[in-house]
């Protein structure tokens, strides 16, 4: 029992320094989504995570495990930043888009390089709302896994240029109040004041910026609102 407890304070000190060193590998790697990761990335951020676990653990000798951790987190910096900056490095190490179908061909050997069979070609497919396949002009699988899809003009959404409109650029919408406090750094940083975010809640009904929960500048005049505690309302969702 003695032994147990005289084990807790050298591990805690382990774990917080795996944590510490995931942090700072994490941020030196940037942030990708699950979707956005490449094979390579995928392999390397496994390997990661259990050197990291490994090295909360280990008593004895911390530093080896840490020594991995480092190296194996510079590696993947260091091919990131090469494949940045090297076209031919990229194409190696990402691979390329390939073509699965085209004109209203499916390219068997492509689905074959892919690992895909046509029933979950058809899912992804109909995951991206393609039911009818000669909807689609082009669908290539992406390096990170992913497939795009091109689909023909007659089946594309139509654009305010297809019908000779020129609708207002929209700008990005910026919080000025969040749980009922407003965001000075943000209301200066477009030129407005304080006074002008309360007049335009008061406008709305609201006595202060402690009764809203959410308040978005559209860049322009309007001020969207969420109140803090709006009513219920009286039909629930099943």
């Amino acid at each position: 029992m003695k032994e147990a407890l005289a084990d807790i304070g050298p591990t805690a000190l382990t774990s917080v320094l795996s944590l510490v060193v995931l942090f700072g590998l994490t941020k030196l790697m940037g942030c990708k989504q699950v979707s956005q990761l490449t094979l390579f990335d995928y392999i390397i951020g496994i390997t990661i995570g259990s050197i990291a676990a490994e090295l909360a653990t280990e008593l004895e000798e911390p530093v080896q495990p840490l020594t991995a951790l480092v190296i194996y987190g510079l590696t993947a910096f260091g091919i990131s930043e090469l494949s940045t900056k090297s076209i031919r490095a990229r194409s190696f190490i990402n691979g390329k888009p390939l073509a699965l179908l085209d004109n209203g061909q499916i390219y068997r050997k492509n689905l074959r390089k892919a690992r895909l069979d046509l029933n979950e070609f058809l899912t992804l497919c109909r995951a991206e709302g393609y039911f009818d396949l000669s909807q689609i002009q082009t669908a290539l699988l992406e390096h990170n896994g992913s497939v795009s899809f091109l689909p023909k003009e007659p089946y594309r959404p139509a654009t305010p240029s297809d019908l000779n409109l020129s609708p207002k650029q929209a700008l990005v919408h910026i919080p000025f109040v969040m749980d009922g406090k407003l965001l000075p750094r943000n209301i200066q940083a477009v030129g407005k004041e304080a006074a002008w975010v309360r007049r335009a809640l008061m406008q709305q009904g609201f006595r202060d910026e402690s009764e809203v929960l959410l308040a978005m500048w559209d860049g322009g005049t309007k001020l969207t609102v969420f109140p803090i505690s709006p009513e219920t309302p009286q039909k629930q969702v099943p």
